[in-house]
Formats: structure tokens, sequence, C-alpha cells
């Protein structure tokens, strides 16, 4: 059991979270006041056809923030900072019920604090780029979006498996590894659903939209749930099966 108190454990997933969807949708709001300007934008602001270049810089933006909150906070909370990877530990019998729950929280919190934040330093008219909210591209319709968003979680869940769960992993590593591979799916799947990969980071931009006029995308909410949570629970499972780390633990 970590020996740090469920209560700080609590605040270390939230400021982690905070600081991920910070500087992550910071990046993406960023974006699209560059392409965009400071004209309010409609509901569909966040599919602008970023370009490629720009991706790039917004996947750098959150490997960055999953790499400095994992090397900050790794040997606090485990720095889950994200639903889908608590669930999964849970699921995999390596996290209690309670503490799962109580990550979650601190998760969303975390979230919606940042997006409100990003509010709060670029004034009423952030909301209208929906605040980094992820949402379906043209062309993709609700099932391939949650396939999507599970394939893509699925790596990131593999990574966290191999590099920072299972105890034979080379020490000092996992954050670059974690970092790199969410990285790498925001730059492949950021045009197809907005790359999530997680529920909260999607909840806070939501929640925020809501309360400050931004995009109402809630009809969209169960793909970035379904997908980032099936997809963990698969890669931790499957893992699990070819690696069989509890026996060597």
């Amino acid at each position: 059991m970590n020996p740090a108190s469920l209560l700080k454990r609590f605040i270390a997933e939230l400021v982690g979270t905070y600081v991920l969807v910070f500087l992550g949708t910071g990046s993406v709001v960023t974006t699209v006041l560059l392409f965009k300007g400071w004209t309010p934008l409609p509901d569909n602001a966040f599919n602008i056809g970023i370009s490629m270049p720009a991706w790039f810089a917004i996947g750098i933006a959150f490997g960055i923030a999953v790499i400095a909150m994992i090397y900050a906070f790794g040997h606090i909370s485990g720095t889950h900072i994200n639903p889908a990877v608590s669930i999964a530990l849970w699921a995999t019998r390596r996290f209690p019920t309670g503490d799962m729950a109580a990550y979650i929280v601190a998760q969303c919190i975390g979230a919606f604090l940042a997006s409100v934040t990003i509010v709060i330093i670029l004034g009423s008219r952030a909301a209208g780029t929906g605040l980094g909210a992820t949402a379906m591209f043209p062309g993709v319709n609700y099932g391939q979006a949650i396939l999507c968003e599970a394939v893509a979680t699925f790596f990131l869940m593999l990574t966290i498996m191999g590099s920072a769960v299972d105890k034979r992993a080379p020490g000092g590593f996992a954050g670059l590894a974690i970092g790199l591979v969410v990285c790498a799916d925001v730059i492949v799947v950021g045009n197809i659903t907005g790359s999530s990969l997680n529920p909260a980071r999607t909840f806070g931009p939501y929640l925020a939209d809501s309360l400050f006029g931004g995009p109402n995308l809630w009809s969209q909410f169960p793909i970035y749930v379904i997908g980032p949570i099936v997809g963990a629970l698969v890669a931790a499972f499957l893992y699990d099966y070819i690696a069989e780390p509890k026996n060597v633990e």
C-alpha cells in the first residue's frame, strides 16, 4: 500500500490532472485562437482542420504534461490522472475500490478547475473555442469514435502496464515511455476524435463549456467514457495474461 494518505494522493491526482488538462487543452485553445482569432466560434469550433504540425505541437504539450506529472507524483499517487487507468488497475485487483472512487473524483475536479482557469486567464471568449473539448470530426460516426478511443487508450494502458506497473521494467523510464505514447496517440488520432484517452480530460472542458457558454457536446460524452475504459481494461488483462507480472511480484 502506498505510504501516502488517501488525502495526499487525492490532492496529487487532482493537481496532476489539472496540469495535464491545463497544458494539453490549453495548447488546443491557443491553436484555435491562432487559426481563428478571438472571434467566437460555432459549436464545431474544435473541428477546424488543425494542420499536422499543430497536432504535433498539441501532442508534445500533452506528452510533456504526462511526463512531468509522473516524475512529480508517481511515487505518491502513481499518477493515474485518468479514470480509465484507475478502473483498469482496480479491475485487475491492484487498487482498492474506495481509492479508485476517490481518484476519479479528484481527476474530474482537477480537469474542471483547469478548464475554468483557462477561461479566467483568456476571458469568456476562450469558451467559444470549445476549451479543447473532444468531439467526433467530420466523417466519423459514433461507433468508429468509440473504437478509435479504445484502440488509442489500449496503447496507453499497455505501456503503463509494461513500464510502470510491472516491477521487472527498467527503472526511471516509465514517465518518458508513457508520455511519448500519449504524444503519438494525439498526433495520430487527434483529427479523428480529439484523442481524449481519458474521461476526466473530456469531462473538464465539457462542464466548463456548459457553464461559460461553450458548445454543448454532452451527447458525445459516452464515446470518451466507453472507449477509454474498454481499451484500458483489454490492455490490462491482456498484459497480465502475456507477461504474468503477478507471479514475480
